[in-house]
Parts: structure tokens; sequence; C-alpha cells
């Protein structure tokens, strides 16, 4: 940017793609056979309409689109130009355009990890050629060897073995991820967000940093201030930190429970389906956190010069989506520069 000049930060929301389980957008949600609803993530393309009216209607700008792990919506897209300008047609009669292309999941999973660098790589092309420059992700995590049938997190430096361990799963992921990267120029898209978020490789600055290093700049952060939060992280520090490494933002909350905190730590392992007893749960914008600390981290973005959307993203317990996305939208419009 030229002396003077300021990043433009403009509101976004994140929407879920539509499915496309038989080959063709899903009108309707399948119901078992004793007719209970079918709780598998599937979308229907009325729904991925509905918020994408709910993005208009915030005054959102830009939408990121996820998947949730189901690649149908982008394999039906990747294969049909029409589907894709009606999209894209979709999205501008309602004043919006797309920030990113979400495709998080468990690319290095010992099992499920081959089904997800297929998806990775189908969002890749999918970005190419809707003209679609980010692409946001996680790094993914190794097991502990050939027949591991889950993930293995180290995040303690120490036993020996298990600094060994780590340092073969990294190992692994410079190699998967230079591919990716190289990949992804190839169609055009140049920047691979990493969701800073435990149980990855990827999850604090040290960490985003030592993958950057080592794979290029394409790879960059996406700062969700919500993971960052529990860690007893600043988020403010981390977007200072990172710099121009910032590529995609994320707008969540969250909430400390002191009582909980005092005797169950950061490293809660109580389910999230019971939040009232949990250390820590995510928040609707606002609700865990308040306008003197969002006003300071939106600055923050400004100064290292980020230019693109906060996509809000509501996990909140205790409010309904719709509810939850129009109060953070509320919260955070005034605030933005």
């Amino acid at each position: 940017m030229g002396s003077g000049e300021r990043a433009r930060l403009s509101l976004g929301l994140i929407t879920r793609l539509f499915t496309a389980s038989g080959g063709s957008p899903d009108e309707h949600r399948p119901v078992t056979d004793d007719g209970e609803p079918w709780f598998d993530p599937v979308s229907t393309y009325n729904e991925f309409l509905a918020r994408l009216d709910l993005a208009a209607a915030v005054g959102a700008t830009q939408v990121e689109v996820t998947q949730a792990g189901q690649p149908s919506g982008a394999e039906y897209l990747v294969s049909s130009e029409d589907a894709r300008k009606t999209l894209l047609g979709e999205l501008e009669s309602r004043g919006l355009s797309i920030s990113a292309l979400n495709c998080s999941g468990m690319a290095l999973h010992p099992v499920t990890g081959p089904a997800h660098q297929e998806l990775i790589r189908k969002t890749i092309v999918l970005a190419g050629q809707l003209g679609v420059r980010t692409i946001v992700t996680m790094s993914g995590v190794g097991g502990d060897g050939s027949d591991a049938t889950t993930i293995n997190w180290v995040f303690y430096p120490w036993p020996a073995d298990s600094v060994a361990l780590s340092e073969r799963q990294w190992g692994e992921a410079v190699e998967f991820w230079t591919e990716i990267s190289a990949f992804g120029l190839e169609h055009g898209v140049e920047r691979i967000a990493m969701e800073l978020h435990p149980m990855h490789l990827v999850y604090n600055v040290p960490t985003l940093l030592r993958l950057r290093d080592a794979v290029g700049p394409s790879v960059g952060a996406n700062v969700d201030p919500s993971h960052l939060f529990w860690q007893q992280m600043d988020p403010v520090a981390v977007v200072r930190a990172l710099g121009e490494a910032v590529q995609h933002v994320q707008m969540k909350d969250t909430e400390a429970v002191p009582e909980e905190l005092a005797i169950a730590g950061v490293l809660d392992g109580r389910p999230f389906s019971a939040p009232e007893s949990r250390a820590w749960r995510h928040r609707t914008i606002g609700r865990g956190h308040d306008s003197v600390f969002w006003r300071e981290f939106l600055e923050s973005l400004d100064a290292v010069g980020f230019d693109g959307g906060l996509s809000i993203e509501n996990e909140d317990p205790f409010v309904s989506y719709e509810d939850g996305v129009k109060e953070a939208a509320a919260f955070i419009s005034p605030l933005i520069p």
C-alpha cells in the first residue's frame, strides 16, 4: 500500500456450500426409514441461498464458502460451467463476492487423510475456476506409525520418543504442503491460510512460521481469535507478529469461566455438548470480549495491511445461528476502521 493508504476490511460471513449427493444440488434433507431426520451434514440448495440472504441482510459484502468435509458440492461445481455461472450470479445479485473457499479437515489423518487431501485439491481447482485466490484449511497431524488408526498430536516436548514422532510428522507435513502449494499456484491460488487450531501441527505463531519458512510465502494464517483466547494467547500480538502472513480472518469469540478454569485449566476435555460445565466455550462476538479488544484487533489487522473479509462464524451454544450472526454483525460493523 502507498504511504497513508489504509487496508480495506469488510464484513463477511462463513456460509456452508450446498451438497450434491445425487449429482445435483440437494433440494431435500434425506430421512431415515423410520421418518426421523438424517443428521449427516447435508446442506440443501435453498439453505445455501438463505445463508447468502442472511449475509446480505447483515451488511456483509463477502462470504467464505465452506464444505465441512463434504466434497459433493465442489465436485458438482467443478464439473459444470453453467453451475459456476449460476453460483456467481446468485452472489452478484446480493452484492457478494467470495473471500475464500474453506476445505478444513484432517489432511494427514492415517485413515481419512487421503479423502481430505482430495477435497483440498478439488477445492483448489474450483478456486481457480471461480477466480478465488485464497483457500482456508488446517495443517493436519499424523498418527504414531504405519498402523495408526487416528491422529497423535504432540503438544508437550517430552518424552523423547514423542518429540521424535513430532519431527516425523513435520517431515510428512512439509512434503505434502509443498506439493499442494505448487498445485495451488498452478491454479491461481496464491494463499493457503492455515487456521491456527490445536489438534494440528500449526496452531500458533511459531508453528505457522515454521511451515511457512519450509514451504514458502503461499502458506499463511487464518486468524480466528476464539482458538487463541483459550490457549491464553493475545490475538493482537499474533497479528503483529505474523504481519503479511495474515491471509484470512474468522470472527468468533470465546468466554472463559473463571471458577471452572481454576480447576480444569485450558485443556478442559469435557464435551462441547455440555457447555454449561466447561472452563471455556465459544460465544458470539462481543459476549466474551468487549469492544475495546475488538477495536484494537481490527486496528492491528489494518496496521499490517490485511485487506479482506472478516468472516463471522457463530458457534455459540446459547444463541441461535441467525440471531448470533445478526448480533455479531451489529456489534462489529461500527468498529471496522
